[in-house]
């Protein structure tokens, strides 16, 4: 055995006794094992004198929104545009080095196998060269940039300017807009750069602000009822006469899941009685916000997880050699944000001894896509203390993000890959096309998650319990509330997560004999659309990102070429508002018995966390016979354990399809890895006013009243605009792997046993 084997698990050793151990977050050493026989060395690709005067239109690197979107205004050229990114282009020479590179880490049988890179050999061997750098930053500075920096991957340069500076140097007018009824700035159209540099530099990442979006329900605020257990929820006011929120009427009030229960369904409780909570491992969670770091130990309080030992911690990561993380709590002291506390307080609550990094920078330190999550990840992955796994709970649809943006996200994650950190991307929280989270569908048809296509990240998407709809609340949760205000008592099907009238599962446990005719009728309900939503798990094909070989090893992947999610899914929402999570924030603080206030959320910014705590879990469960904690992109393996489950894409499934039904509950289902989710689907709600706004990819079954600019249509989403059934409705669960809700939840401990199998230990 390794010595450094042999000092992995003596840490692991002394974390099972209750020991405390030291973070075992990345550091960089020297790692030669990964880089054995690969030879990237090159000359300049920059061989001509750069002239100005010579230039070359990159394509696609403005939002394709702004052309049928007149600009409000020009953007003053005194306007500072700071910690801008030249995102560069690696040779297909070293590109296919580090393909090569990726596929071989999580090669079972490759010697690189699990053998991992630092920031600077990654950089060295797959980045652009010193001298391209060297010429472009030349370049910028010529044009009156500041070049405040080159990242360590060699593939991002950090400057700032002002939008003049930005419109000589690159031939493009910076403009004030209004997308999604929210000001935003952006450039009006491709960029141009010096024809000698066209070989090495993709572009500038964003040049706008549309950053990515929290994925997370609105908070709910919940009064406890002793008498049944349940939150009533304070309904907001509207004046939809007449009109009910919710089509089903859920007079106990709302159920408020805590840590015990997602323990209990998802078999992380197993793992903690084995010793294995997360101790050691280093989840870092990347935000633009911030949190009052005592409400985290509110929630560990509050629900018993203290005993475990998990720290938390929140950070500015920066860049070596300057400085372009701005703390968010400067502009809103002693206040925190939603989806910061759900991110620290759930992964924690599955991983309860891990060490919780919460980092967060300010997006008003950069006017442009590269905002503060991108940031944040960015200058993690870059760093010289890197942690084990990152969450990054934040997205929008491919759609809204210009191609060097996209490019910079895609290269950022994989150089996460071949550092061996894992990382987890929430699906989204709208159905089809994730942009819309909170609203409804319009303007837009099937999109994916632009943080989340890259081939080197995980997608979690989100489930709901299916036991209210079902009736069966009764066999799996408790009359009553244990110590740890927990009721859950074994593993509990799940449906998709859909609020809509688009969920199929509602929409028959109602009496109706399918979606679309629950939505004919709700318009009764609802005639005016006041209750029309899209919020449900995401899930889609990307765009720009092409199929990984190892998406497709499973019954029932797409056939398609692209890069489709989610993954895997957990407990994200509720149909009706029947079930939440509670978080603790600090104005409304858990109380023993919940005497207060108490908010409850979902989502799948909720999902995300949730499954880095599980990875926690699997990375401590690895070191602790000696591996490395540091297990990368964790969907190469996941899709490998799922085929053994599921069946290949041809012939005949194996008969654990079905036993592995998430139906089946906790029947006969005590050794799968993975709960197959095959009912319902996320077809939620799009509209179209014509001729103004056309939405695509919609089956429209009904009109709402007209108003002085037209008759308002209203469908479901789907594949097919005249056509609407269990094949084209965007989409439905079904056995083995779907766009719903991907391969499904997973049992955790059954995960470990069978990681473990794929990396040949016992």
């Amino acid at each position: 055995m390794k010595l450094e084997h042999l000092n992995l698990l003596g840490a692991t050793a002394l974390a099972l006794a209750g020991v405390p151990v030291v973070a075992s977050a990345q550091t960089d050493t020297t790692q030669s094992t990964a880089l054995a026989g690969i030879n990237t060395a090159e000359a300049s690709r920059v061989t001509q004198t750069v002239d100005g005067r010579a230039t070359a239109t990159l394509q696609r690197s403005h939002l394709g929104l702004v052309d049928s979107t007149a600009p409000t205004k020009a953007v003053d050229d005194a306007t500072p545009m700071n910690h801008m990114n030249l995102v560069l282009q690696r040779s297909a020479r070293r590109q296919a080095a580090l393909d090569a590179l990726i596929s071989a880490q999580h090669d079972p049988t490759s010697a690189k196998f699990r053998q991992w890179v630092t920031p600077a050999q990654f950089g060295q061997t797959f980045g652009v060269s010193d001298a391209d750098i060297a010429a472009v930053s030349a370049w910028l500075k010529s044009q009156g940039f500041t070049v405040n920096g080159v990242y360590a991957n060699k593939m991002q340069i950090d400057f700032s300017g002002n939008a003049g500076q930005v419109k000589r140097a690159f031939h493009t007018q910076m403009n004030h807009y209004t997308i999604n009824s929210a000001a935003h700035v952006a450039n009006a159209s491709d960029i141009s750069i010096p024809q000698a540099l066209q070989a090495v530099v993709a572009g500038v990442a964003g040049l706008n602000d549309v950053h990515p979006l929290a994925q997370h329900t609105a908070p709910k605020l919940g009064q406890y009822n002793k008498s049944t257990q349940r939150f009533v929820v304070q309904q907001p006011k509207t004046s939809a006469a007449g009109a009910t929120p919710q089509a089903v009427n859920f007079t106990n009030g709302s159920r408020g899941l805590v840590p015990y229960d997602m323990a209990t369904i998802y078999g992380t409780d197993k793992l903690y009685a084995s010793g294995l909570t997360g101790a050691g491992i280093t989840i870092a969670l990347v935000e633009d916000s911030s949190m009052v770091p005592d409400d985290w130990t509110n929630f560990v309080t509050q629900f018993g997880l203290t005993s475990y030992g998990g720290t938390f911690k929140q950070i500015q990561p920066q860049a070596t050699g300057f400085t372009n993380c701005i703390d968010p709590t400067i502009a809103y002291p002693g206040e925190d944000d939603f989806e910061a506390l759900l991110d620290a307080e759930w992964s924690t609550a599955m991983a309860p001894g891990a060490n919780i990094w919460l980092a967060s920078c300010d997006d008003s330190n950069s006017t442009n896509f590269f905002g503060g999550v991108v940031t944040a990840a960015t200058n993690l992955i870059n760093g010289t203390d890197r942690p084990n796994i990152i969450s990054a709970s934040y997205g929008y649809g491919e759609g809204y993000v210009d191609a060097p943006s996209k490019t910079a996200i895609d290269l950022m994650w994989a150089q996460a890959d071949a550092e061996g950190i894992s990382v987890f991307v929430s699906s989204g929280d709208s159905g089809s096309n994730p942009s819309f989270n909170g609203f409804f569908i319009n303007d837009a048809g099937i999109d994916a998650n632009a943080f989340g296509t890259s081939p080197n990240d995980t997608v979690v998407g989100g489930t709901d319990t299916a036991d209210i709809l079902d009736g069966t609340t009764k066999k799996y949760f408790s009359s009553t509330f244990n110590a740890q205000y927990g009721s859950a008592l074994s593993y509990v099907p799940e449906i998709p997560w859909n609020e809509s009238c688009g969920n199929e599962v509602a929409a028959k446990s109602l009496g109706y004999a399918s979606s679309l005719a629950f939505c004919k009728a709700y318009l009764n309900f609802d005639p005016y659309g006041y209750y029309i939503t899209s919020e449900a798990g995401s899930g889609g094909p990307s765009s720009v990102d092409a199929k990984p070989a190892w998406q497709r090893l499973v019954y029932n992947t797409a056939k398609d070429q692209s890069r489709d999610v989610p993954d895997v899914a957990l407990f994200g929402g509720s149909y009706g508002g029947s079930t939440w999570v509670i978080v603790c924030s600090y104005y409304y603080p858990c109380t023993p018995g919940f005497t207060g206030d108490t908010a409850l959320i979902g989502g799948t910014s909720l999902s995300s966390p949730m499954f880095a705590g599980i990875q926690a879990l699997i990375d401590q469960g690895l070191a602790a016979k000696g591996l490395s904690p540091n297990q990368g992109n964790a969907a190469p393996t996941l899709y490998t354990l799922a085929a053994d489950e599921y069946g290949g894409p041809k012939g005949t499934p194996p008969a654990t399809l079905s036993t592995c039904n998430s139906d089946n509950g906790a029947k006969g289902t005590g050794k799968c890895v993975f709960h197959n989710v095959t009912r319902g689907s996320i077809a939620t709600q799009c509209v179209q006013q014509l001729p103004d706004v056309v939405t695509p990819d919609c089956y429209y079954y009904g009109n709402l009243p007209n108003s002085y600019l037209g008759a308002i249509q209203v469908g479901l989403t789907s594949s097919n605009a005249s056509k609407y059934n269990a094949n084209t409705e965007a989409f439905a669960a079904q056995p083995g792997w779907s766009f719903a809700s991907g391969l499904g939840s997973v049992d955790a401990n059954n995960l470990l046993k069978a990681w473990k199998s794929f990396v040949n230990v016992k």
